[in-house]
């Protein structure tokens, strides 16, 4: 209804611009006049909604519509108005601002309706004079600047209408964002920071509450709907979800209200986000107490959250603990004192003041009828007495945007009409030459504001935060608990006083509105399907991942040398893992090498003790004491395996390892051979031991190892080995071990060993059934046999152990097999030097002979 009726009042606005016959303009129309005016030399206008609404008569679209009548007055407009009159009256009272130039002003209602606002606007701009004269229509306009309106949807429509004629309109009160957008609305500029800073103002202050999951209700107009827009980017930048954002407006039926309220009760959110002018939040007070929605955490807009008349209606304390934003507190001396003065209306306006009259202090000037209870107006009644939406002061930083307004034009004039201790000029400066000195104005107040437009036309963006508490009496009170200043740098523009706020209910404990509880660390975030980002559930990081913060989206990964605790909330260096001396592992090894190293010393001092003994002399006592001396260098280089890698123990281990084993099994094979070589020295005619005597013998000993250095220096010239950070094992720890640098290096040692190993075997398996007497070859035999079974089983089980464990076959192959050659070779012997003495004599050698 609202929106055919604008329609319809655009169309007669249309009408009553001038219309052209040829070079000379006639008004159309109904006339408009200002409720409140005085002449001056340069006229400011004022357009305010002194009435809340209007009466529709006819829509029948057949006869001309009669003029709007206006219906229920609002007092806020005759506090702006005031406070516009008492600005032009202070400056024209003034001898340093505008001197020797009156200022004047016609204040308009536009009955809170765009197509009367737009009507009015251009009353303002081209004059209301219904000559007969035929006057030319190219005429300077009739006012400097507008002030007003209250309301964003009217400014929209206002400020699209006499955009193109430059004239300045300064709002106190319109505080849409969109009216930022200078490509739309060029000449608008206003006194109050625009809904771009309230939307992040409050967006900031839902996430400093900890609130992640809210519910929105805004005005269906361009200020809620705007609004509501720029709040719900920035809270999904701070990663806050809306469960639901749902239009209101005064119009909508009943079914749509009912389905709001059922939309509310069914969510799950406890905060509701208020984007709404104080008519609607008035509306929805009553119907939220007849349906029983209570309990909610309300966050409010500067419309509402500061209105006493709203505190007031609200007697079920709905929005008990109600928190939001209103314009920072400034106060004007003198401006209190002259709104409450209303008897200067009565010069300004007569007919305004008349109703005014009777509605603030309920009474009449003339009897209608005798029904009416209100008694007789007399003019005399006094204000001490009456307490009502006029005489409260709570828009006081309202008022003084509107006498910053006036203040800001004052200030424009002075400055372009190059005013000093007098006005050079009277005349109005051209519209557009005066909106882009009013854009670039920069003054303070009498009370030291300082006042200016950013390139968008708004002010700077102050605002306190207020909170509704209840009162012992059971009355509301506004208390200021914390500060927004987007001077500031982000971090530091809000400030809440959390110990003064009381919340909904009554109570001091902070509600909780989140969709899904926060995430601890060592978890993430993995949002519901088919859920805003703000419902998810808490999913562990992976093993090697973390997350150290509340909330987290994703988990990090540990660097290389570290692993996540068990609470996946920390990485933590890795374990470093290798056979060390301290672990039972090194400790039991260490002791058997050491054991072997001993017992293989013992033998040789039992050896040397008995050095002139026919069994240690016999094939070649020098080998005997060689191959002693190598497995204690066996026993011993094992412990090169244990204790952490370093550079020179992993060359070391390997080499050493392999030049002593070559040396162990090259004084076997010469045993070996010196037996073969024995035996067939005993035939009739043989020569055989003087081409395989001691000498040669040691030089056998010294070529095959001559062999195994030439390899082992190759391989460390080439690729050495060197110490290496296993990570492919074990995730949670390191496994330091030595690298082999080069794979041929290391296969070409073992390889060697293998081959005089398998040659050893064989020559000591052709010997084996050679008499008793030269029974050393079985022994030798078996010592091979149980050499050769531990290398060939270390290949697969040096592959599949993981870890230290490597280490530890290695260590055991190299004890076993040194065990092996000691006790096979070494212990018979020990034996009969030891328990049968009688058998140790060169008789008992010789004793048998083949035949």
């Amino acid at each position: 209804m609202e929106q055919i009726f604008t329609l319809l009042h655009v169309l007669m606005a249309i009408v009553m611009f001038p219309r052209t016959y040829g070079t000379f303009c006639s008004l159309q129309g109904e006339l408009v006049y200002p409720q409140l005016m005085k002449d001056g030399d340069i006229i400011v206008g004022g357009i305010l909604a002194f009435h809340k609404k209007w009466e529709i008569t006819d829509l029948s679209y057949s006869v001309r519509p009669p003029p709007v009548k206006c219906m229920s007055l609002d007092f806020r407009a005759f506090q702006f108005s005031q406070s516009l009159i008492y600005a032009i009256e202070e400056i024209n009272n003034s001898s340093s601002l505008l001197p020797g130039v009156s200022l004047g002003y016609k204040i308009y209602d536009t009955c809170s309706s765009i197509a009367m606002g737009v009507r009015v606007a251009m009353t303002l701009v081209n004059g209301n004079e219904n000559s007969d004269l035929n006057e030319p229509c190219t005429k300077p306009t009739q006012v400097q600047a507008m002030i007003g309106e209250t309301y964003s949807s009217v400014s929209m429509a206002i400020s699209n209408s006499i955009g193109p004629f430059s004239v300045p309109i300064i709002s106190h009160y319109a505080t849409c964002e969109c009216l930022s957008d200078k490509t739309k609305y060029p000449s608008f500029l206003r006194t109050i920071p625009s809904d771009y800073y309230q939307s992040r103002a409050l967006a900031d202050m839902v996430k400093h509450f900890g609130w992640t999951w809210v519910g929105a209700l805004r005005t269906d107009d361009a200020y809620g709907n705007s609004g509501m827009a720029a709040f719900t980017e920035a809270a999904k930048q701070l990663g806050i979800c809306l469960e639901y954002s749902l239009p209101f407006y005064r119009t909508y039926s009943q079914e749509k209200v009912l389905r709001i309220i059922q939309q509310i009760k069914s969510s799950t959110s406890r905060v509701i986000v208020g984007f709404l002018n104080t008519y609607d939040m008035e509306l929805l007070v009553h119907v939220f107490y007849e349906h029983n929605v209570t309990g909610y955490q309300w966050v409010g807009t500067e419309a509402w959250i500061f209105n006493p008349g709203l505190a007031k209606l609200d007697k079920y304390n709905i929005l008990q603990g109600a928190i939001g934003l209103a314009i920072s507190k400034t106060t004007v001396r003198g401006l209190k004192d002259f709104i409450l003065d209303v008897h200067p209306l009565k010069s300004a306006g007569s007919a305004i003041y008349t109703e005014f009259w009777e509605a603030l202090f309920q009474c009449k000037f003339t009897k209608q009828n005798d029904s009416e209870d209100r008694p007789v107006c007399t003019g005399k009644e006094k204000l001490s007495g009456v307490e009502n939406t006029f005489t409260d002061m709570s828009l006081m930083p309202i008022f003084s945007n509107v006498y910053k307004g006036v203040y800001a034009v004052a200030h424009t004039l002075h400055n372009l009409l190059g005013c000093t201790q007098t006005c050079p000029t009277k005349n109005q400066p051209d519209p557009f030459t005066f909106l882009e000195y009013l854009k670039m104005v920069r003054f303070k107040t009498k009370d030291g504001e300082d006042v200016y437009f950013d390139k968008n036309g708004d002010p700077a963006a102050k605002y306190d935060i207020k909170n509704w508490q209840t009162t012992k009496d059971h009355q509301y009170e506004f208390v200021t608990v914390g500060l927004y200043d987007s001077t500031l740098p982000s971090k530091s523009r809000l400030a809440v006083n959390m110990a003064s706020v009381v919340w909904s209910q009554n109570s001091k404990q902070l509600p909780r509105s989140v969709c899904s509880e926060s995430c601890p660390p060592g978890t993430r975030k993995a949002v519901q399907k088919g859920k805003p980002i703000c419902c998810f559930d808490c999913i562990p990081c992976a093993e090697g991942e973390i997350s150290n913060m509340t909330d987290s989206i994703e988990c990090e990964q540990c660097y290389q040398d570290y692993w996540s605790n068990p609470h996946r909330d920390e990485c933590v260096k890795k374990e470093i893992e290798y056979l060390s001396y301290e672990e039972t592992m090194g400790i039991l090894l260490t002791a058997v090498s050491i054991t072997g190293a001993f017992t293989t010393i013992i033998i040789a001092i039992i050896f040397f003790r008995y050095k002139n003994t026919p069994i240690v002399r016999a094939n070649n006592s020098e080998l005997s004491f060689l191959l002693l001396f190598s497995l204690t260098l066996c026993f011993l280089c094992s412990l090169t395996f244990i204790g952490q890698p370093s550079d020179w123990s992993c060359m070391l281990r390997h080499t050493a390892f392999g030049i002593i084993f070559v040396l162990c099994i090259s004084c076997v094979l010469g045993k070996t051979i010196v037996v073969l070589m024995a035996f067939r020295a005993t035939l009739p005619g043989s020569n055989t031991m003087k081409w395989f005597g001691p000498s040669q013998q040691k030089l056998s000993v010294l070529g095959f190892t001559l062999i195994q250095v030439l390899i082992c220096v190759l391989w460390l010239v080439t690729s050495p080995p060197f110490p290496f950070k296993n990570l492919k094992h074990y995730k949670e720890k390191i496994i330091l071990e030595c690298h082999l640098g080069s794979n041929i290096g290391f296969w070409a040692v073992l390889g060697y060993i293998g081959l005089l190993a398998l040659f050893c075997f064989v020559l000591a398996f052709l010997a084996r059934k050679l008499p008793d007497n030269f029974n050393e070859a079985k022994f030798i035999t078996f010592s091979m046999l149980i050499f050769c079974a531990v290398w060939i089983t270390f290949i697969p089980a040096y592959f599949s152990s993981p870890g230290k464990f490597t280490v530890s076959v290695e260590i055991f192959a190299i004890l076993a097999s040194s065990f092996g050659l000691l006790l096979c070779i070494f212990l018979p012997k020990c034996y009969i030097i030891i328990l049968k003495p009688e058998k140790n004599t060169k008789k008992q050698m010789m004793g048998k002979v083949p035949a």
